[in-house]
């Protein structure tokens, strides 16, 4: 079944997933946040760790309403993301904004906080299918042409399903709000650097046959977001 013919779950108005302030950035359609995290390859993940807060840079991959992590066994932090409510933050920086005043400079930006309790994935044809998620994600066309993971890389990966229902999404887009006597005053230059992101020309391991060709997936990969 595609993601289309599904019955997608709309976003929770929780206290701790509804933004407080700029309610103007607030998306609350479902495809906002499934166009933020599609568009980027990083997420972080916030969880308490012997008390203390730690945050975990890592990759995942989204399968419909949900979020699929994955790490080492050993990691403290996801033993630890098993423990209680995590979040997951994703946040794409599409500009810089100059204003007339320093204060008022800011940056144009997609963001998603996902929050919820991780589930260990156990199952075994599920765990495959996560880490397919996650592999297609980073490195699409990866997961049909190289080795499948075998029972020794299985046992030492954990495999985390966190539900996407609890989530805010902010966007910020157009120039800066300069003050009206900022922008009388004059003299000082005001609009947006843009940012975007290109993939610059893959480089072959030291070690690969010259005779193997470089995949259309890699040399071919559109921009990020």
């Amino acid at each position: 079944m595609t993601e289309s013919a599904l019955v997608r779950t709309p976003l929770s108005p929780t206290e701790r997933s509804t933004p407080h302030r700029e309610a103007d950035r607030v998306r609350t359609d479902r495809a906002d946040l499934d166009a933020v995290l599609d568009a980027e390859v990083l997420c972080h993940i916030g969880v308490l760790l012997h008390g203390t807060p730690s945050v975990l840079p890592t990759i995942y991959g989204r399968d419909g309403d949900t979020l699929y992590l994955h790490g080492s066994t050993g990691a403290g932090n996801l033993r630890a993301a098993m423990l209680g409510d995590i979040s997951v933050a994703v946040t794409l920086v599409d500009g810089v904004v100059y204003a007339r005043s320093a204060m008022h400079c800011s940056m144009n930006y997609r963001s998603a906080v996902v929050h919820g309790r991780a589930e260990l994935v156990t199952d075994h044809a599920t765990r495959l299918h996560a880490l397919r998620v996650i592999t297609e994600h980073a490195a699409p066309g990866t997961w049909d042409r190289a080795r499948q993971p075998n029972k020794k890389e299985l046992a030492a990966t954990m495999v985390l399903a966190l539900d996407l229902t609890e989530a805010s999404v902010k966007v910020r887009t157009g120039g800066p709000n300069d003050e009206p006597d900022d922008i009388a005053r004059g003299g000082v230059w005001s609009g947006v650097l843009p940012l975007r992101r290109v993939w610059d020309t893959p480089i072959a391991a030291a070690d690969l046959d010259p005779e193997v060709p470089t995949p259309a997936s890699v040399h071919d990969r559109e921009p990020l977001g």
